[in-house]
This record gives structure tokens, sequence and C-alpha cells, in this order.
């Protein structure tokens, strides 16, 4: 009697420290090049030899807006090895450089774009060409706030009303231009820096966002804050074995040497 009271509580046990959430690697970049321009970029060779690399190891790339209905529930399976891959900032570079590596590979990416660039900046895509990306299905606007501010900065130099309102600025504000532009319902975040507080994530939620982004290294998972999930900036100094670790989860169990 002892010893299967002892099986139980062992097995019981078990099962409550066992992890038992939903977890897909969602990858960030920023701009694509023939070389490297900056630390933001990253060399098309590199990026199609990763695309390249997914679909020899059995990856299968699928919408955002999919892998985050599977981790709420809402979608019951996915294929078993997925990966979910987004941009941030509306670099011309995407349309140019990064789109026709997509195309090939037929991958459904999510842009993260902050809508003041959009048709002003030098650097940035216009709206025409925003709208051709979407309209092959292949690519999906998100928002990434509404002119890419550090959140952090605005706090201290901001009064309370000042910066109140420059929070709804980028976040309703945001969501609110870039439906009129794409003609879509506009759900998900991605956090400017990676910065976001308690705060933010509630003004998130309440703006409408179902999920947010950091670039925090780690799978998006369903046991975490929905308006604070993981992503893995990919950048030009990852090598193809940095990108192995980052969908595998590996780079999660690293002991980082300081």
């Amino acid at each position: 009697m002892f010893r299967w009271i002892l099986v139980m509580v062992i097995l019981v046990g078990s099962l409550w420290g066992a992890d038992n959430s939903k977890k897909i690697p969602v990858l960030c970049y920023h701009r694509f090049g023939v070389e490297v321009a900056d630390s933001m970029t990253i060399k098309n060779s590199a990026f199609a030899e990763q695309m390249e690399w997914l679909k020899m190891h059995g990856y299968t790339v699928i919408p955002l807006d999919t892998a985050m209905q599977y981790l709420q529930g809402k979608v019951k399976s996915i294929p078993a090895k997925s990966v979910v891959i987004t941009v941030d900032d509306g670099h011309k570079s995407v349309c140019t450089d990064m789109a026709p590596i997509v195309k090939k590979y037929k991958i459904p990416v999510t842009l993260f774009i902050y809508p003041s660039a959009i048709s002003n900046a030098k650097y940035a895509m216009t709206w025409e060409q925003l709208k051709d990306l979407e309209t092959t299905k292949l690519f999906h606007v998100e928002s990434h706030t509404y002119w890419h501010p550090n959140f952090k900065k605005e706090k201290k130099m901001l009064s309370a009303e000042e910066y109140a309102k420059s929070v709804d600025k980028q976040l309703n504000g945001s969501k609110k231009k870039l439906e009129e532009k794409t003609g879509h319902e506009i759900k998900y975040l991605a956090w400017v820096f990676g910065i976001y507080d308690d705060a933010l994530l509630v003004d998130a939620k309440k703006a409408g966002y179902a999920v947010a982004f950091t670039i925090d290294r780690k799978h998006a998972s369903s046991a975490d804050n929905p308006m604070a999930l993981g992503r893995y900036m990919v950048v030009s100094k990852h090598t193809i074995k940095d990108f192995e670790h980052m969908v595998d989860g590996t780079e999660d169990r690293m002991i980082i040497v300081k």
C-alpha cells in the first residue's frame, strides 16, 4: 500500500512539473541586401540559405495568425515543426530583396509596419508597394506603433498627460491608419525596440490587439502573457548554426556566459 501511494505521489509530482505549453519559434528580420550594410541587415544569400535549411529539415513556415490561433487553442493542430517569419519597420529592401526569395519558397511573412514612414521616409516602402505585397497573399501587414517611439525616453520626457496621448497615438492611431490603408483588421503588434511594461501591455489590450511581440529571445508560448510573446531577432552576425539553435529551441536552454 505504501509503495502504491509513493508511486502515485511521484507520478502526480511529475505531471505537475511538466511543461505542457505550446511553443512556436517566431523569427524577426529588419533589412536585406546583397551585402551587409549594417548590423541589422542580413545578406540575401544568408536569408535564402536559412529558408533552404528550413525546407531541408522538414520545417513549415506558417502564417502568424494560424500560429497565434493555435497557441490560443482555436486551431487544434499545426505541422509538427512550424516556424513563423516576421519583418519589422517596412524597409524598401523587403520589396526589392526579400520578396523574390519569399516568392521562391512560397512562405507567409508578417510585416510589422509603423505608418508614419510609409510613402514618406526614403528608406521605407510606399503604400502601393505594401498593397502589391499583400496581393501576393504571402505578405500580411500588422502594427509596429505609429512612428517607432522609444517609450522609456518618452515616459521620462513627457508629462503624464502628454505621455498618455502619445501612447494612444502609437497604439490606437497606428491600428486605425493601417486598417484604413490595408482594408483588413489589425490584430497584432510588435513592441518597438522590444520596450514594454505592465501598463503598456494593458494599453495594447485595450487598444484591441489580440497579441503583441517582444524581441525576448525565446519561443512564443501559450504559457506567456499574450501581450509579450517572444521572438528571435535575426541579424547579420548569426551563422546558420545560430539560426538552427533559434528554431529548434536549444538557444532557450543555453547558459549565457557574461
